[in-house]
C-alpha cells in the first residue's frame, strides 16, 4: 500500500478520471506510479509530458533500448525495484528480436565497468550516468568532454542526461511515497510519437 491516500481509477471523477483514461493500458491498467498523483492531478500532467519527451519521442537519436538501459541503471543505483522491474521488462521487449541480447545488457548494467554488447560510446555514457546518479556534484566539464571523445554528440549527451534526470525524479517519487508493483502487468509504456499528449500505454 502507498504511504499516502490514492484515489483508485474506478472511483475517479472529472479531470482525474480523464487523465487515468489517457494512460490506461490494453487491460485497463493504470500504473501505480501514475495513480500516486491522484490527489494532485496536475503533477501527473508534468510527469507524463516529461516521460514521453525523454523516452518515447522520435526526436531522440539514441536507440530506445539504450535509453531504457539508462533508466534501468539509474533505478538499480537508486535501489528502486519498481522502476528497475518495469523498465527491465520494457528493455526485454525492445531486444526480443536478438536472442541473448537482453540478458547480456542486463549483466553489463550490473557491472561496475559495462562493456559488450554496449559500444564504446554507450559504455562511456553509462559511466557518466553512474557518476551523475551517485555523485552529481562531482560532474565537471571533463566528464562531458570524455563523452564526446568516446563518440557521443552533444545532442546525445543531452538525451542521456535527461533520461537519467527523469529517473532520479521518478525513483524518488516511488521510494518516497511507497509505490508498489503489486498487481501490475510490467513493461507497458506509451508508444513512440511526436504527440506529447499521446499517453496510451501498450
Amino acid at each position: 500500500m502507498a504511504y499516502i491516500k490514492v484515489v483508485q481509477p474506478d472511483v475517479a471523477e472529472g479531470k482525474l478520471a480523464d487523465l487515468f483514461n489517457r494512460v490506461r493500458g490494453p487491460n485497463g491498467q493504470v500504473d501505480n506510479v501514475l495513480q500516486i498523483h491522484s490527489l494532485r492531478p496536475h503533477t501527473m500532467l508534468g510527469h507524463m509530458g516529461l516521460y514521453k519527451a525523454v523516452l518515447h519521442h522520435p526526436g531522440n537519436s539514441l536507440p530506445a533500448w539504450f535509453l531504457e538501459s539508462v533508466g534501468v541503471l539509474v533505478s538499480m543505483l537508486n535501489a528502486c525495484a519498481y522502476c528497475e522491474h518495469h523498465h527491465s521488462e520494457g528493455l526485454k521487449r525492445l531486444l526480443q528480436s536478438v536472442p541473448g541480447r537482453y540478458e547480456a545488457c542486463l549483466a553489463q548494467l550490473r557491472s561496475a565497468e559495462p562493456g559488450h554488447p554496449f559500444t564504446t560510446a554507450q559504455s562511456a555514457a553509462l559511466d557518466y550516468v553512474r557518476k551523475l546518479t551517485l555523485s552529481p556534484g562531482a560532474i565537471a566539464r571533463q566528464d562531458v568532454d570524455a563523452l564526446r571523445v568516446a563518440g557521443n554528440s552533444d545532442g546525445e549527451i543531452l538525451e542521456m542526461n535527461q533520461v537519467a534526470s527523469y529517473f532520479a525524479y521518478v525513483n524518488r517519487t516511488v521510494l518516497g511515497l511507497g509505490v508498489s508493483i503489486e498487481g501490475e502487468l510490467l513493461g507497458l509504456s506509451p508508444q513512440e510519437s511526436a504527440d506529447l499528449e499521446d499517453w496510451a500505454h501498450a
